[in-house]
């Protein structure tokens, strides 16, 4: 379904700043586009060393303004142009400074000169620390911003980055699409399935997820790892736990947000992730490897800190871990279905194959790290997912970790049907 207005698309500039929350941005991007809305995106230096320029990029399609004089910007005056095609400027999240900066017309990054040059309605999702929001130069600025006609999505409260408590938590990507449709004149603020909450497919099952990278010991400094950030595998436990699945994570080493609702356990090497899977296990229903564990560990970690005076190199004898997602898949019980996933840079799918067969997994998840827009510590996501007795393979082309986490899901479910259908 598209929206048009004067015989094109409503056009939303979507302003984000730099707060923790930049990334959620990204989700209400795509809600806003499944509603048929053309959403150009403007953001300020800060915002992108939190989500990068190419995720938005990536899913508009469109070229992401964030300098005026950018050498790549195609548009010397984009601040005007920009601001002058919008039908609403919706700045998600919007931090104290952006709120000061608007509120008291500073126009000096591009986000607060289209700000001040676009004359089409604006609404603003502020988040930051709770005494921030509190601070009365904030309520001030927003108290005058409410009076030149801004329209706020209030924050919630609720546990913050910062680990406080208090309001000051952006509020949710669904209500914030729904309110900014609404102020466009859409019924009851939705359309289509975009904004509404997702079926309870999965109530009942009860899923075990590991997460994120682990750590193995050199000394007691130093550490062999990876570069995951658990943003796939807390995507999964995100999407599994709004379709009514109970949830158990077991993270190793994570950068991303967990999400609220799960139970977390946390296992930082792949001893410990081990352990804890072993506990965790017999009362799963539905098991996914997302963790990138360490396939070797030093065999004798040293005591104490290993110095570099008299040598000049270090050899390290290195042992294989144990194997987690071989060990529940071999001890699995009656109906558990299990699932891994297969980051590779080459073969991809030969290899990916070769896991699901081996390892007697229902499905695997195969990913080339090495694509644009792939891999580790992004938004987003490009996979290929095979399932067990099936030749054809599922393509999952460019999306949202969250979106990618609902089509596994969705897989997952299929793979139950056919269980229960053969019990």
């Amino acid at each position: 379904m598209s929206i048009e207005s004067n015989d094109r698309p409503v056009r939303i500039g979507l302003g984000v700043s730099g707060g923790i929350a930049a990334y959620k941005a990204v989700e209400v991007m795509r809600l806003l586009q499944k509603a048929g809305c053309d959403v150009r995106v403007a953001m300020t230096k800060h915002a992108a060393e939190f989500v990068t320029p190419l995720t938005f990029r990536a899913l508009s399609g469109q070229y992401v303004l964030v300098d005026d004089y950018a050498p790549s910007n195609p548009d010397p005056i984009a601040h005007i142009n920009f601001s002058q095609e919008i039908d609403l400027l919706l700045v998600v999240p919007a931090t104290a400074n952006i709120i000061a900066k608007f509120a008291n017309g500073v126009g000096d990054d591009f986000l607060s000169s289209t700000y001040l040059a676009s004359n089409a309605p604006v609404m603003i999702a502020p988040a930051m620390n709770t005494s921030m929001w509190d601070h009365p130069a904030t309520q001030r600025n927003i108290a005058k911003l409410k009076e030149d006609g801004v329209r706020f999505v209030e924050p919630v409260a609720g546990e913050l980055a910062c680990r406080t408590v208090g309001t000051g938590k952006l509020e949710d990507v669904e209500n914030i699409a729904a309110q900014a449709l609404t102020l466009l004149g859409i019924p009851d603020g939705v359309s289509g399935k975009a904004v509404e909450p997702s079926d309870q497919d999965l109530a009942g099952e009860r899923f075990l997820i590991t997460v994120g990278g682990t750590r193995e010991q050199i000394d007691p400094v130093r550490f062999i790892s990876n570069r995951s950030s658990g943003k796939m595998g807390f995507a999964l436990a995100e999407r599994a736990l709004a379709r009514g699945a109970e949830v158990t994570v077991v993270a190793g080493s994570f950068s991303a947000e967990p999400p609220e609702g799960i139970k977390l356990v946390g296992a930082m090497s792949a001893a410990e992730m081990f352990e804890a899977v072993e506990k965790e296990f017999g009362s799963a229903t539905v098991f996914v490897g997302a963790a990138a564990v360490s396939d070797f560990k030093p065999r004798d970690a040293a005591s104490a800190k290993i110095k570099k005076e008299g040598r000049e190199t270090l050899t390290l004898e290195l042992e294989k871990t144990r194997d987690i997602l071989s060990h529940v898949s071999e001890n699995r019980h009656k109906g558990l279905i299990v699932a891994g996933f297969a980051a590779e840079s080459e073969n991809v799918i030969e290899y990916a194959r070769q896991k699901l067969e081996k390892k007697g997994l229902d499905l695997v998840v195969a990913n080339d790290i090495t694509r644009e827009g792939a891999g580790f510590n992004t938004e987003t996501n490009i996979a290929t997912i095979l399932v067990k007795g099936r030749d054809e393979a599922v393509e999952c082309p460019l999306m949202l970790k969250t979106e990618l986490a609902d089509r596994i899901l969705d897989e997952i479910a299929v793979v139950r049907q056919r269980l229960a259908a053969a019990a």
